[in-house]
């Protein structure tokens, strides 16, 4: 056997051992993480108080389609409980980054640049846009181009969020896009006539209409144009066996049926969530 030929064989085989090897570690290293929040207690997610996606009850106690499916999943690998911050969705990532919160489970929707910056478990909540506005409609706004063509209009959205991405997309200068650091606020902004539009998902904004029983504000929904979302719980990306861990256990109340029974009742379509899948959306333009 030639030196050359022995070489490659010792390379061959030292690639093999190190993928044997590291296919054993990648267990250990999900039960690592695993054991860590076991013995913290707790899993520390943000959340946004976005209903129907998350909220703070009156008591303190958080509740939500999204940490009630982190809840459920928690407990299935053994820790007890989710303890939630709340956070601006621009915040949500560098906060997660910084070691601040173990997930986030917040209606934070996959996008390209958020899946470079975090490592998203599978699909769990899908929703399209929506526009709450004046009754009448008196600027006829149905599209963020709409908003862009009307230089008189103005648009509220969360900062950091899909809705105020869209709006600059759709070329309404930055001066028009007014940024409001919650649903109520929004929601105020618009009665006051500072904004002349509000923009969230399909659900936040129904939810957020009936709870106020305005009879001068609509919903327009959806909103022409805009894609239908998803979002996913969001883990460091040095944290992946924890979100593979996260994965095996969602996949399993999907399969099991629990999990449509987690956010149904919320107004979320299980079957929106289990007909796509995070490679898909991340890929997503």
């Amino acid at each position: 056997m030639t030196s050359f030929t022995q070489t490659i064989r010792r390379t061959l085989i030292g690639a093999a051992i190190a993928t044997t090897a590291a296919s054993a570690m990648a267990p250990a290293f999900a039960q690592e993480a695993v054991e860590a929040l076991k013995e913290q207690g707790f899993a520390r997610i943000a959340i946004a108080n976005e209903p129907p996606f998350t909220a703070v009850n009156p008591d303190g106690s958080v509740s939500g389609a999204a940490p009630d499916v982190a809840r459920a999943i928690f407990k299935r690998l053994g820790i007890d409980d989710v303890v939630a911050s709340i956070s601006e969705y621009g915040a949500m990532i560098p906060g997660l980054q910084a070691k601040r919160f173990d997930a986030v489970t917040a209606g934070l929707f996959m996008k390209p640049e958020r899946c470079a910056a975090v490592a998203y478990s599978e699909p769990i909540l899908c929703d399209a846009e929506a526009f709450a506005l004046k009754k009448g409609n008196p600027m006829n706004l149905n599209t963020f181009k709409d908003i862009a063509d009307n230089p008189e209009a103005k648009i509220g959205a969360p900062g950091g969020g899909t809705e105020e991405r869209l709006a600059l997309e759709a070329g309404v200068p930055r001066e028009r896009v007014i940024v409001v650091p919650d649903a109520q606020s929004g929601l105020t902004m618009l009665q006051q006539g500072r904004i002349d539009v509000y923009s969230l998902p399909v659900l936040s904004i129904n939810s957020l209409v009936q709870k106020a029983n305005d009879p001068e504000i609509e919903v327009v929904a959806p909103v022409e144009g805009a894609p239908v979302y998803c979002d996913g719980a969001a883990f460091r990306k040095d944290q992946t066996e924890l979100r593979d861990a996260f994965d095996k256990e969602l996949a399993a109340i999907k399969a099991s049926g629990e999990f449509a029974k987690i956010i149904e009742p919320y107004g979320f379509s299980a079957k929106a969530a289990m007909s796509t899948s995070r490679d898909k959306l991340c890929a997503a333009k």
